[in-house]
């Protein structure tokens, strides 16, 4: 699996929920957080959105809200 991007904004306790879980599941070290406030593209894109995880390794992403279940899904599946 490739790296993971979690796309957030400050202050944003669903996004602090999902990061919850990227840690919970032993991911706290596999993903990489990007502030979509410092991008004008990825704040339209995403900025209803948030958060949301995406893999590098195939562009799929995960939109709010998931699970640890859907968390997990998202990281194993490789279509």
């Amino acid at each position: 699996m490739g790296q993971l991007i979690l796309y957030y904004t400050s202050d944003c306790h669903l996004c602090d929920e999902a990061e919850g879980l990227l840690h919970a599941a032993g991911l706290g070290e596999s993903y990489q957080k990007v502030e979509i406030v410092d991008d004008p593209d990825l704040l339209e894109t995403y900025g209803v959105h948030i958060p949301v995880l995406k893999r590098n390794d195939n562009q799929r992403e995960l939109f709010w809200p998931f699970d640890a279940l859907a968390l997990a899904e998202f990281v194993q599946n490789n279509g």
